[in-house]
């Protein structure tokens, strides 16, 4: 790998990083015999600028151009989500049914299905001798649980120079 300038980063499929390179893992490196990559990224990833800085750190990460929304260095995004009520539109859910005392069993709706009545159609002006629904029909459904949030994913090294061509400020 020759001609690279100081500061790119590119992919590498091997298991480590080759002579004038580091893998971006987030590591901290002395400024002490790092001092043209230092000049490059500061402490933008990290370190405390007087000893130390730290390398981009791309495990897990997919890295974007920066931009108004997005700065450099900046991060973001998570890994699972919990999909609750508030992160969904609103939205109805349309009852349909039928009058099918020939397949009902029960005299009583409550906490069944359908009930046995004599009557054909449904009443707008409910009396107070209201009974609970069965629970499969008005439940929540789900959990707490999050799911995964990534997108199909080929995992490869990012590498970043710390040897090579000083980036011309023009």
């Amino acid at each position: 790998m020759s001609d690279q300038y100081i500061g790119e980063i590119r992919m590498f499929s091997g298991k480590y990083a080759p002579v004038g390179w580091e893998l971006c893992n987030g590591q901290l490196l002395t400024i002490t015999g790092n001092e043209a990559l230092f000049s490059l990224i500061g402490v933008k990833y990290g370190g405390d600028g007087a000893t130390n800085f730290a390398l981009p750190d791309l495990r897990g990460r997919l890295p974007i151009h920066n931009c108004s929304q997005y700065p450099w260095a900046s991060k973001g995004g998570v890994e699972t989500v919990m999909l609750t009520e508030e992160y969904l539109p609103a939205h109805t859910h349309g009852v349909y049914a039928n009058n099918i005392a020939n397949e009902a069993t029960e005299n009583s709706p409550a906490n069944n299905t359908w009930g046995v009545s004599n009557l054909t159609n449904y009443q707008t002006n409910v009396s107070s001798n209201i009974v609970q629904m069965n629970n499969k029909l008005v439940s929540n459904v789900g959990g707490t649980q999050s799911h995964s949030n990534i997108m199909p994913s080929f995992v490869i090294n990012f590498i970043i120079a710390t040897n090579g061509l000083y980036p011309d400020f023009q």
